[in-house]
C-alpha cells in the first residue's frame, strides 16, 4: 500500500487529518498506521527518529537550552459506521477526528515542516492509549526507552477545542462489599439480604458532596460514584454478598493514598478493594516553556476533567498540558467529528510558539 501521507498532504494538517484518519487504526492494530508515519519521519532530514512496537520517535537534536515532547496516541476506539471520513462544510466526520488523529496531524505537520525551532523537540506519536494501560505506548517507553520522555515540558495533543486544559484528575476504582447469610426466600427470615444492606452504601454515595478544589487557577471537581453493582444467587435465595463498584476522580493536589483513604472514610464500615487507581497531575503551568504556550494560545487554561497521559509526564516530574482541536464531547461518539477551522487555528498556534526564538 502507498503512503498516503505524501509532501503534499503534510504541508497541510486539514489533509493530512483526513490522511490519517482514513488508515484504520483500532487500537492494537497499528501497524499500518505506525509504518507510514516513521517512513515519513526517516525522510526527514533534520530528525533522528526510533521505534518501539508501534510507537514512533523523532526528535531534533539542535542544542537548544530546553526540550518539549509533542505527543499523541495513533489508535482510536473501534469503528461505528463512521469510516472512512466525510466533509460536510467546515467539519471532517470520522472515527479518530476529534480523539485524536486532528491533534496527531498537527505534530506530524510540525515534525515535517519546522526544521529550526526554538525548543529542541521530542515527538511521540504511540500505540494503544484507548485501552488497558498494560499497552499503552508511553507506559511501555517510560519502561524501556525513558530517555525518549526527558525534558523540560510537554503537550498532550488530546482533544480541547482549542483550550489549555491544565493537569488532570486522578482516578480510583474500588469494589465496596456487603455480606449476609443465604436462605430461603420463603424463610427469609432465617438469611440476611445482603443487597439490602448495599442501599446504606448507595445512601452515602446519593448524599456525597463532591470538593472543588482550585490549584493556579484552574478548577478541578471531584465525584464519587457507583458505576456498576452485582449480586443475587437466584430467584428464591436470599443474597449473602453484594458487590458495588465506586468511581472516584479526585484532584490532583491528593495523592492515591489520600484518595484512597477518603473511599475508606465515605464508606466507613463497609469492606473497600481496591482494583484500579491513577494518580493525577498538578497543572503545570509554571515551566517558561508552558507560559510561553499559553502567550501564544492567548487564552487562560481551565483544569482537565479526567485521566490523560499528562500524568505520566507528571510522575517523572515533567509538567504537561493538554491541548488539541477536537471538541473532547464528541469523542468516540458515531458522529464525532472535527471543525477544520480549529485544525488550522491549532497548527497556527503552535508554529507561533515553537518558530518563536
Amino acid at each position: 500500500m502507498a503512503n498516503p501521507l505524501t509532501p503534499d498532504v503534510l504541508v497541510d494538517p486539514v489533509e493530512l487529518t483526513r490522511a490519517l484518519v482514513d488508515i484504520e487504526s483500532v487500537s492494537r492494530n497499528e501497524a499500518v498506521i505506525a509504518g507510514h508515519v516513521e517512513d515519513v519521519l526517516r525522510k526527514t532530514p533534520h530528525l533522528s527518529v526510533d521505534r518501539l512496537g508501534n510507537t514512533v520517535m523523532a526528535r531534533t537534536d539542535l542544542g537548544r537550552d530546553q526540550r518539549v515532547v509533542l505527543a499523541g496516541h495513533l489508535d482510536t476506539v473501534p469503528l461505528n459506521n463512521n469510516f472512512p471520513s466525510t466533509v460536510v462544510d467546515d467539519l471532517i466526520y470520522g472515527c479518530g477526528t476529534s480523539d485524536m488523529k486532528s491533534g496527531v496531524a498537527l505534530a506530524l505537520h510540525l515534525a515535517a515542516t519546522l526544521p529550526d525551532p526554538g525548543y529542541d523537540i521530542t515527538y511521540l506519536f504511540y500505540e494503544a492509549e484507548e485501552i488497558e494501560s498494560k499497552f499503552n505506548g508511553l507506559a511501555l517507553v517510560a519502561e524501556a526507552r525513558p530517555e525518549w520522555l526527558i525534558a523540560d515540558f510537554a503537550v498532550l495533543l488530546e482533544p480541547t477545542y482549542g483550550v489549555v486544559e491544565a493537569g488532570c484528575q486522578g482516578t480510583l476504582r474500588a469494589l465496596v462489599r456487603t455480606r449476609g447469610r443465604r436462605a430461603h426466600t420463603a424463610r427469609a427470615w432465617r438469611g440476611v439480604n445482603a443487597i439490602h444492606a448495599a442501599g446504606e452504601i448507595l445512601r452515602r454515595l446519593q448524599d456525597y458532596r463532591p470538593r472543588t478544589v482550585t490549584i493556579d487557577g484552574c478548577t478541578y471537581r471531584e465525584g464519587l460514584n457507583a458505576v456498576r453493582i452485582s449480586g443475587g444467587v437466584a430467584g428464591n435465595v436470599v443474597p449473602d454478598e453484594c458487590v458495588v463498584e465506586v468511581n472516584l476522580r479526585f484532584a490532583p493536589d491528593r495523592t492515591e493514598k489520600q484518595a484512597l483513604e477518603h473511599v475508606h472514610e465515605v464508606l466507613d464500615g463497609f469492606e473497600v478493594e481496591l482494583t484500579d487507581s491513577a494518580a493525577g497531575a498538578l497543572p503545570g503551568l509554571t515551566a517558561a516553556p508552558a507560559r510561553e504556550f499559553l502567550a501564544a494560545v492567548g487564552a487562560e487554561p481551565a483544569a482537565k476533567l479526567g485521566w490523560t497521559d499528562v500524568a505520566r509526564f507528571a510522575a517523572l516530574g515533567i509538567p504537561a498540558l493538554n491541548y488539541g482541536p477536537g471538541d473532547p464531547l464528541l469523542a468516540h461518539a458515531p458522529d464525532e467529528h472535527v471543525e477544520i477551522g480549529k485544525i488550522r487555528d491549532g497548527a497556527a498556534t503552535l508554529h507561533r510558539w515553537l518558530a518563536s526564538d
